[in-house]
């Protein structure tokens, strides 16, 4: 994983992950990660981003977002389940192409 983080890294790209745990338990998952984990999103920021909401379980079900240099949601993932994440590697190759293309035109 880390592997992977580094290409990311290395393409400008900052990887940052949300929990609708209290900040103890998300600085927990936190300590084994190498990029900030936020922690207390509500259900009202999971409507505000289209995101399912589990009530069962009171969770965030995976919302993923790559943003543009303009800060706008370039590609998006929204999942209904632990299914369908986005991939770094995938995402590597996808900025690679996105950047031979913007050059080429």
């Amino acid at each position: 994983m880390e592997e992977e983080l580094q290409a990311l890294k290395d393409l400008d790209v900052a990887v940052i992950a949300a929990s609708v745990d209290d900040e103890e338990k998300a600085a927990e998952v936190a300590a084994d990660l190498s990029f900030p984990v936020a922690h207390g999103v509500t259900r009202e920021q999971a409507d505000a981003l289209g995101s399912w909401w589990e009530d069962r379980r009171g969770i965030i079900q995976p919302s993923e977002f790559l943003l543009g240099p303009d800060k706008k949601v370039f590609y998006n993932t929204y999942s209904s389940g632990p299914v369908g994440r986005m991939n770094p590697p995938d995402i590597v190759k996808m900025i690679g192409f996105i950047e031979k293309q913007r050059k080429a035109g």
